[in-house]
Formats: C-alpha cells, sequence, structure tokens
C-alpha cells in the first residue's frame, strides 16, 4: 500500500497525503446491509451529559461495519468479493462471501486479493487471510487479530499496518511479540488469522486542513500554556512560559505524557513477560 501525495492545487491540498485507495473495489456503492447497524455517537460525554472527553463532538454521520472478530464460528471456506473502506478503523475490511451466500466484513490484511478463497481452522493452509488456533499455527509466524481468551474473538493487532510474531511455545501457552514491543504469553487454544493488517501507510497520512479532522469528529484543541492559571496548571506568566512543575500534568493536576495508568495488581500481569518501552 503506497500514499498519495497531492499537488497544491488549493491550500487544503498543500500539504495533503493519504492513503492510496486504488486497491480499493470501486463498483462499491454501500456497505452490506446485513453487517451494518446505526452507531449511537456519544461526542466525548458520559450517561449524565456531561463532557468527560474534551475535543470531541460534530463529524460526518457514520453507519458501523459489524466486524467478524470470532472466525472459530464459520469454518466453511469464504471468498472476497470486494476490499472497502470502513470509517470507524484504519484497517480496510474485506466483505467475504460463502457457498450458502452469507455475508461477512473481515479486517482486510496485506496482500489480500478479490477472489482469494479464506479458510479456517486446523486443516486450513499457511495463507494470508486463513485463521486457525495458535497451537496449529508455527513459530515464526506474523498474525493479527489474535485472542486473548478463547472464543472471545480477536482483541490484539487489528489496527491498520499490525501484526504479532510468535516467537516461542511452551505447554499451554505461545509466547508473542507485540505490536508495542511487548512481550506476553496467551493461551495456544486462542485463534489468530495469519498475515499483517493492511493499509499500513496509514500512520504516515496528513490531513492538510484542519476540516478533515472535523469530519472525524475532532474539534480544536488549546495548548495549556495558552490558557490562564484560572484554566490549566500550565497557564498563565509573562510571553512564552515554561510548565513551571516538575513534569507536565493535566488539566486536573495529574500527571501527563507517560504517566503509566495500568493498575499495579492486575491478574493479567503474570502473562506478561517484558512491558512495552
Amino acid at each position: 500500500m503506497a500514499i498519495r501525495v497531492y499537488n497544491a492545487f488549493t491550500p487544503g491540498t498543500r500539504f495533503r497525503a493519504t492513503p492510496d485507495y486504488s486497491n480499493l473495489t470501486a463498483t462499491v456503492k454501500s456497505p452490506s446491509r446485513s453487517n451494518t447497524k446505526g452507531i449511537n455517537r456519544a461526542y466525548g460525554k458520559n450517561n449524565q451529559g456531561r463532557s468527560t472527553l474534551k475535543n470531541r463532538g460534530g463529524g460526518h454521520k457514520k453507519l458501523y461495519r459489524q466486524i467478524l472478530f470470532k472466525r472459530d464460528r464459520y469454518i466453511e471456506d469464504f471468498t472476497v468479493v470486494s476490499l472497502e473502506y470502513d470509517p470507524n478503523r484504519t484497517a480496510f475490511i474485506a466483505r467475504i462471501v460463502n457457498a450458502a451466500g452469507v455475508e461477512k466484513y473481515i479486517v482486510a490484511p496485506r496482500y489480500l486479493k478479490v477472489g482469494t478463497v479464506l479458510s479456517a481452522g486446523s486443516s486450513a493452509a499457511f495463507n494470508i487471510g486463513n485463521a486457525m488456533a495458535i497451537a496449529s499455527i508455527p513459530v515464526g509466524s506474523e498474525v493479527h487479530n489474535i485472542e486473548l481468551y478463547p472464543k472471545q474473538g480477536g482483541k490484539i493487532a487489528r489496527a491498520a499496518g499490525t501484526s504479532a510474531q510468535i516467537v516461542a511455545k511452551d505447554g499451554k501457552y505461545a509466547t508473542f511479540r507485540l505490536p508495542s514491543g511487548e512481550v506476553r504469553l496467551v493461551l495456544q487454544s486462542c485463534w489468530a488469522t495469519f498475515g499483517q493488517v493492511g493499509n499500513e501507510d496509514w500512520i504516515n497520512a496528513r490531513d492538510g486542513k484542519a476540516g478533515r479532522k472535523r469530519w472525524r469528529g475532532i474539534r480544536p484543541h488549546v495548548r495549556g500554556s495558552a490558557k490562564n492559571p484560572c484554566d490549566h496548571p500550565h497557564g498563565g506568566g509573562e510571553g512564552r512560559a515554561p510548565v513551571g512543575r516538575a513534569r507536565p500534568v493535566t488539566p486536573w493536576g495529574k500527571p501527563a505524557l507517560g504517566y503509566r495508568t495500568r493498575s499495579k495488581h492486575r491478574y493479567s500481569d503474570k502473562l506478561i513477560l517484558r512491558r512495552c518501552k
């Protein structure tokens, strides 16, 4: 997947760079009706209507595409009929159909082509897009859509360009190196899908104008140092002043920029062999 850089025809295209959508199926005009539903966006507010997440609101109306993360539910073969854009995630999605005409969506791995036949289960080949239990996957393989617990559905490595590698197997656990650099154990009875998630150049995209962020529901953000002291701990001072504290903090005085929020006594600590940097 490449990145498309625009010429400066307008101010909005001067710095614009987007993923190359030429690999998507151009004939698809609407998503699968049986696998879409309306999505209720909270705009950063909780059930009491109070804003709990700043700088959210507006944005284009979207339909949610229901993705088949539990590949063990369908062992029969599926054929890829189209590759489509999904506004709800960074990765592209693939529409697959079985012999009975049942349509499903999956996260599209890199190099997946229209017409490819995908399988699932222990008898499936070690090809991109096929899914099986980790116990059947060779050590060193690159996989995505990894379950943390059996029958739960894929949770790890679902974003664009991500994948995890199986580095070892011992007993009932397999050792994974995750995209963050973390090394952790996962039960071999869990399922995973071969390959790397597609749209890997998404990280290099640039909006080019503020309006594209507004389309995604992201409102303008004001730096804390540009506010008054009554509005933010970083505010106030004459001219450009430093933070004035030992470390940066949130508007409510909590540590920011690198402060670890994970519980110190979490049940899954015993499964993590090396934390991410």
